[in-house]
């Protein structure tokens, strides 16, 4: 099966390229609020973020970082209310999350990421489904190479528990999707019972990987591609349209070339843009009947 992709370098916070009920599945992996690596992106994706990141240099109060953290999921909720917008009636959405965990103000917490991103779904019409939790092999901080660790040696009660799982949210929009008797796509997509009972469990052991482009931060645990693959073979048939409003280097339309859907990605950052079309160009051989760039 040939299939058709489409990359837009865009904001992905106002997605008028995209009608209404024209996408099957979401799937995205977007920056997580209150880890610092993606605070410049905040920044600069919302004035009123790096105001109260200079307002909380000056005065250092509780209040100032509830608003930083706020503002920054406000923004996110754009894009999934953009996505409520163009999924079709019973189509799913998948957002890979991490909470945050970080020192501010002398106070070191937690940052429920995944907690805030359903509290705003469900706002927008989402129904929440049972999540998935993806156990990441690569993140744990050792203490002396024996263990995870966080804390104050072996005395208690000052120790933290180790973040080393993110969470896969799953929605639905209205309700379960609806099919013709019989409908080819649907069979042709079906999974193994091994796959079922592998992918249908809550607990995921997927090793994550490492970012190796020059012009990607570097970090530990980057969106696989197993994940990806997944959640498209999951949630959608072949022939769907699969989106991810946050492509980073195109990890999520790779594998929908890979499984016969189509796609379409937002990225906002035209630097990522070769990274996107080299990851393509690795697996498109036939199947890619068609990319196009928009927004360069």
């Amino acid at each position: 099966m040939q299939t058709r992709h489409k990359v837009i370098i865009g904001d992905s916070r106002h997605i008028p390229e995209v009608a209404d009920s024209s996408i099957h599945l979401m799937v995205t992996s977007p920056p997580y609020p209150m880890v610092q690596m993606w605070d410049r992106q905040f920044a600069e994706l919302d004035p009123k973020i790096s105001a109260l990141w200079q307002k909380l240099e000056q005065e250092s109060r509780e209040e100032t970082v509830t608003q930083i953290y706020s503002a920054m999921h406000e923004n996110l909720a754009k894009t999934w209310a953009e996505t409520f917008r163009v999924l079709v009636d019973g189509g799913i959405a998948c957002i890979n999350i991490g909470d945050a965990t970080r020192s501010l103000n002398g106070k070191f917490r937690v940052f429920p990421n995944h907690a805030r991103i359903i509290e705003h779904c469900e706002k927008i019409g989402f129904t929440t489904l049972p999540y998935i939790l993806w156990k990441k092999p690569t993140t744990k901080p050792t203490y002396k190479g024996k263990g995870a660790f966080l804390g104050s040696g072996f005395l208690p009660p000052n120790a933290y528990v180790t973040l080393d799982c993110e969470f896969i949210l799953i929605f639905r929009k209205g309700k379960l999707r609806q099919f013709q008797p019989h409908d080819p796509s649907r069979y042709g997509s079906a999974f193994t019972k091994q796959e079922r009972d592998e992918w249908f469990s809550q607990i995921w052991q997927v090793t994550g990987t490492r970012q190796t482009v020059d012009k990607l931060e570097r970090r530990t645990a980057a969106y696989p591609d197993e994940i990806a693959c997944r959640l498209i073979k999951m949630f959608s048939v072949e022939g769907d349209i699969v989106f991810d409003p946050f492509l980073g280097s195109g990890t999520t339309t790779k594998a929908s070339v890979e499984n016969n859907r189509n796609s379409v990605g937002y990225e906002s950052d035209k630097c990522l843009l070769e990274v996107i079309k080299k990851k393509i160009g690795c697996s498109a051989t036939k199947k890619l009947a068609e990319l196009q760039i928009v927004g360069t």
